[in-house]
């Protein structure tokens, strides 16, 4: 191959450089893609080589083309236009080899321009006068061939082939290292010559800015190849001559403009360019009659701004063109959220259709995030079922995404939108990563993975994708974990939670742009035992003596303390040394005892629920302690019951090896097993009506999680004891004094933020390294700062700017890619850093979790020094002086061998007098790498048999017991107006005859005498539930209407007989069915039966007959005027 006159100053020092470039130029109108892929091979070639010629340089950890242009002592190297353009010849070869479209030549054409500027930074730095011999070169695009016809695509295989077979060619050439390590010398030193020369350059920065906003479009599947969808000239602006150029129009398939994009530069901010973007919207509206989306971005930032809808949003990118064609459709053919479209086949209690309701108001405000709290059991995922058939019928969204943090409740979600809502074709992301659909459920961290799949060079998932996206469980971790994923798809938001609502996070409800302790609606679990739709808990905290004092030696008998004193105790320093007395804590931590299980059991089999006649214990979960724990449980009970042969009680965890399975049998009601031995895996999200017993063996500390498991039992079970005996509350049997806990720490006890290790240990070290900046006597030879500096860039360096959690970033990333940007650190640059680049993930290689926990706990020895919190510093100090001793014992190590004496002296007082940041830095240093030797305490399990004692049972109230349900005081209610339809206000009622006030008072106060004291409550929520307007209207939809009073009052119509059979028929259907329902919408005329009369309605079934049909709307009018307001 010939190489390019255009790269003809490359063969000096970067011949097969020249070589690939030349082949790039060489097919850029003939094989763009072939040009495109031979681009990126010869940044590839280059970079690889300056790697190998330039002392700066180290071999990044991931070896390939970004890991090498993204390691942080390239980054250090390279100008930041010329980095620019080499990421944007990477990706650009990227999506063109891989894409299923053939790029076009001109964006070939664009490649190769890209790659002659890094080519010509190259030749500028390393070839002998490059920075005088090369003043003023540019590309001469009149040396690229055009006259070439184009020829068939190559294939990628056959390219990947012939470049391979090039670099083996070239790599054939041996270099010995004394003579590589020579050409390194003599290379920096032309270097060091080269840039004492001013830069004269043309970058063309913006221009790169602009490729790179392209090649984000592209992954939204927008070409950008038509003569249209670049500097569109666009009239009516207010300017001088009237016209203006929008960067970009993105264009539907009829021709009208769907988004306009404007760019502006990357150091501006994009909100800068907003007027300037709907000036051009409105410009394109008058000039093609449809109002674009507009959006305005940076490069970094962008914005999307549907303005007949919403306020401007920041976005994590581009819509595809599907996406945005619906957001257009939507603003004319969306109709109003009406409740009353709500389908009772999905939902029909008042609460699940009052809280759609709420989110429909909210959304009709233009809000796009809602949060509902409701009681486990009580139908959160129907709710969000039926919500998504809603927004899906009135055209709101057309995909939802529904996602929770098991595969087990993804299963579960999969079924119920099956069995309720099948027309949407629900899709198991987990299993069905290819299926389309309209409903689509996952796990977060499936769904995180698929964010970053592209197809043919498209994302799969674009930013617009989804247009609801449902979280089961919304609460602080999932946020932490998988937050990314609700930034990265714009969409309707909804968080579905069971914790009571003053229990929600904070932070939980700003993510929802929400008051704290006010969600969008809440359904909690005393009022929905209170209305009859959950069960109650009645708890027993029985009080076993071990559990809650412990066991004491001198306490035993003495045969108890022979075989206390047999016991094998673990390692300990003295063979012969056994405790004196073990704590409570370690009762079924580590220490099980028989009796101690055995009484458990015991008082479960006797006072636990049971079903089939009093024969079977009901369906019942043990919370256990931990997995050996669950095992000696299971041991017990198949010791105590040997002929239900090891089915009836089993352990499931995620130790087994099938647990869904088993969790599968226990759903079943009349399938073993039928007590489930849970650690963790039951706590939450399971579904079994039957569970009718609880047991917690735990101790639980977080309120939140207590809850959850309490709500396990909540469900209503119809005839779970036989024919018409419901389920009527279960039983909660507590042996770990959780609500002693609770009562005397109300808002028990919630795990730490959990912020991840590598988050923590980042933002400790920019905290430290803004203190050793700040106050350079506690760093005067300012080791520790370059150190910290240099970790910190390269583990930004390391940062991946495809993935897609980075890239929702990318303007503090890049930005502190630079290694200048480290120098001299900012407080907003420390915010920045604290608050938005920590946490991101890294390409960085992770050592052993020991050396970085201690590099945690060094740094805050640091951070206590600098900050003088002695008090800090000397706890820190007291942990590892223990961890030093603790090495010394590990003296046959090698590595700790060495490190003897210094292990020795840090347990002198005198080490540690005047010891300042830098001698705290060399024991980390020293330490880090040993520290993993240090063995990691595994307790050993202790078995007992001691004698223990139930001391005491206690009732407890664990939520308000009403005297009477809602749905006990509803029967009765119902029974009673059934029985005494001659009560003189009911038969009134019935007669459509006027009401008094004494009348009304008179049945509301039986009414309220038939609820036992709670009966104001209780009739108040009845009418509530039944949405009824008044009692009157209640009683009248419960009684009926007599039918003598409804066909005296639509006498006039039957009695005409002008009227046609049919016509006739619709006035006898509209008494039977006021008979039978006593209240009629005139709407209801409009639907079956009326409508199997005449499609068309009454206003066509009576056509000529205008007076009848309104005579019989007025009619019935009057059959139910006055109901709303009386009583």
């Amino acid at each position: 191959m010939q190489v390019s006159q255009n790269f003809d100053f490359l063969k000096q020092e970067f011949f097969h450089v020249a070589e690939s470039a030349s082949y790039a130029e060489r097919h850029v109108f003939g094989d763009p893609r072939a040009s495109c892929f031979h681009a990126r091979h010869a940044l590839e070639r280059l970079v690889k080589r300056i790697y190998r010629i330039d002392k700066a340089l180290s071999p990044p950890r991931v070896q390939n083309l970004d890991g090498y242009i993204s390691g942080e002592d390239f980054r250090a190297l390279v100008p930041e236009p010329v980095w620019l353009k080499a990421e944007f010849v990477r990706q650009a070869g990227n999506v063109a080899v891989h894409g299923n479209k053939t790029p076009a030549p001109e964006k070939a054409l664009d490649v190769l321009r890209e790659l002659s500027h890094v080519l010509y930074w190259a030749g500028r730095t390393y070839l002998r006068k490059g920075a005088e011999s090369l003043q003023g070169w540019a590309l001469d695009e009149s040396l690229i061939p055009r006259d070439e016809t184009p020829s068939p695509a190559t294939n990628l295989d056959e390219l990947e082939a012939g470049a391979a077979q090039r670099d083996a060619a070239a790599d054939a050439r041996t270099v010995l290292e004394a003579e590589l390590e020579a050409l390194r010398e003599r290379l920096a030193a032309i270097k060091a010559e080269n840039e004492a020369v001013p830069e004269t350059h043309d970058w063309n920065e913006a221009k790169t800015r602009k490729l790179i906003i392209d090649l984000e479009l592209g992954k939204a599947g927008w070409p950008l190849d038509g003569p249209r969808d670049l500097e569109y000239e666009v009239t009516g602006m207010p300017n001088k001559k009237g016209v203006g150029y929008a960067d970009y129009v993105l264009w539907g398939d009829d021709g009208k403009p769907l988004a306009v994009v404007e760019a502006k530069k990357t150091t501006v901010d994009p909100e800068v360019g907003q007027q300037q973007a709907k000036l051009y919207a409105d410009c394109l509206e008058m000039m093609h009659g449809q109002r674009p989306i507009i959006f305005y971005t940076n490069g970094y930032e962008t914005r999307l701004w549907d303005d007949l809808a919403y306020p401007p949003r920041r976005v994590a990118g581009f819509y595809k063109n599907d996406e945005l064609a619906s957001l257009i459709v939507r603003r004319s053919q969306k109709k109003a959220l009406d409740l009353a479209r709500v389908k009772d086949e999905i939902v029909e209690r008042y609460y699940q259709k009052r809280a759609i309701g709420s989110i429909a108001e909210d959304l009709a405000r233009a809000r796009r995030k809602a949060l509902l709290v409701m009681a486990t059991g009580t139908g959160k995922t129907r709710t969000a079922i039926a919500l998504v058939d809603l927004l899906q019928r009135a055209g709101w969204v057309k995909r939802a995404l529904f996602l929770a943090d098991r595969i087990s409740l993804v299963n579960q979600a999969l079924a119920a939108f099956k069995a309720h809502l099948p027309e949407s074709s629900p899709v198991n992301l987990v299993t069905e990563k290819d299926k389309h659909g309209r409903v689509f459920v996952s796990t977060y961290p499936t769904m995180m993975g698929l964010i970053d799949e592209t197809k043919g060079g498209e994302a799969r998932f674009s930013v617009g994708h989804f247009d609801v996206v449902i979280i089961d469980e919304a609460h602080r971790s999932v946020y932490q974990k998988y937050g990314a994923i609700f930034r990265y798809f714009d969409s309707l938001l909804v968080g579905l939670t069971a914790t009571p609502s003053e229990h929600v996070d904070r932070n939980t409800y700003s993510l929802f742009d929400l008051q704290p302790g006010v969600p969008t609606d809440a359904y909690e679990l005393e009022t929905a035992v209170r209305d009859g739709f959950l069960v109650p808990p009645r708890v027993q905290q029985v009080d076993l003596k071990f559990p809650r004092e412990g066991i004491d030696y001198d306490s035993l008998s003495e045969e108890e303390k022979e075989q206390w004193e047999g016991l094998d105790w673990g390692d300990e320093p003295e063979p012969e040394a056994v405790p004196e007395r073990v704590n409570a804590s370690a009762i079924n931590n580590w220490l099980f005892n028989k009796d101690t299980v055995d009484k458990a059991l015991q008082h479960l089999m006797e006072h636990g629920h049971k079903v089939e006649g009093g024969d079977r214990l009901a369906k019942t979960i043990i919370f256990a302690r931990n997995h050996q724990h669950a095992a000696f449980i299971e041991e017990r009970f198949n010791h105590h019951y040997p002929h239900y042969r090891g089915h009836f009680a089993r352990i499931i965890d995620n130790y087994a090896k099938y647990p869904q399975s088993l969790l599968d049998e226990f759903s079943q009601k009349h399938k073993p097993p039928h007590i489930a031995i849970s650690v963790d895996m039951l706590d939450t999200g399971i579904d079994v009506p039957e569970v009718a017993n609880l047991v917690f063996f735990k101790p639980v500390y977080s309120k939140i999680k207590f809850w959850q498991m309490i709500g396990r039992g909540t469900r209503l079970c119809p005839d779970l004891f036989g024919p018409d005996e419901d389920k009527q509350d279960f039983r909660v049997f507590d042996f770990c004094f959780n609500f002693d806990f609770f009562r005397e720490n109300p808002k028990g006890i919630e795990a730490s933020g959990a912020v991840p290790l590598s988050a923590r240990l980042f933002r400790s070290r920019v905290r430290l390294l803004s203190h050793v900046q700040g106050t350079p006597d506690l760093d005067p030879e300012r080791t520790l700062a370059e150190s910290l500096a240099a970790g910190l860039h390269g583990e930004v360096a390391a940062m991946n700017r495809d993935n897609f959690i980075v890239r929702m970033h990318l303007e503090a990333v890049d930005r502190f890619r630079e290694r200048a940007a480290w120098e001299q650190l900012s407080e907003g640059d420390r915010e920045q850093l604290h608050g938005e680049v920590a946490g991101l993930p890294s390409e960085t290689e992770n050592d052993e979790i020991e050396s970085r926990l201690f590099d945690l706990t060094t740094l805050r020895m640091q951070l206590a020094l600098a900050e003088n919190e002695l008090g800090v510093f000397e706890g820190l100090r007291k942990r590892v002086v223990e961890m030093a001793m603790l090495l010394e014992e590990k003296s046959a190590v090698p590595a700790v061998r060495d490190q003897l004496g210094y292990l020795a002296a840090m347990q002198e007082t005198s080490f540690w007098e005047g010891i300042g940041l830098d001698g705290l830095e060399e024991m980390r240093v020293r330490l880090r790498a040993i520290v993993t030797f240090l063995d990691r305490s595994r307790r050993k399990i202790v078995y007992s048999d001691f004698q223990d004692e139930v001391i005491g049972v206690r009732e407890e109230q664990a939520v308000y017991m009403p005297r009477m349900t809602g749905a006990q005081y509803e029967r009765k209610v119902k029974d009673y107006l059934r029985e005494h339809l001659d009560h003189l206000v009911i038969r009134r009622l019935r007669s459509n005859e006027a009401l008094t006030a004494t009348d009304l008072e008179g049945l509301e106060a039986t009414l309220v005498e038939i609820g036992e004291g709670d009966g104001e409550t209780l009739l108040e929520s009845l009418l509530v539930r039944s949405e009824s307007p008044s009692l009157a209207h209640f009683v009248r939809s419960l009684v009926g209407m007599d039918r003598t009073a409804a066909q005296s009052l639509f006498s006039e119509f039957l009695g005409d007989r002008s009227l046609t059979p049919s016509q006739i028929r619709f006035v006898e259907m509209v008494i039977e069915q006021l008979t039978a329902r006593g209240i009629m919408d005139a709407s209801a005329l409009y639907e079956p039966p009326f409508s199997d009369l005449h499609a068309e309605g009454p206003d066509v079934l009576f056509v000529d007959k205008e007076k009848v049909i309104e005579g019989i709307f007025e009619k019935l009018k009057e059959a139910t005027s006055g109901l709303a307001e009386a009583g």
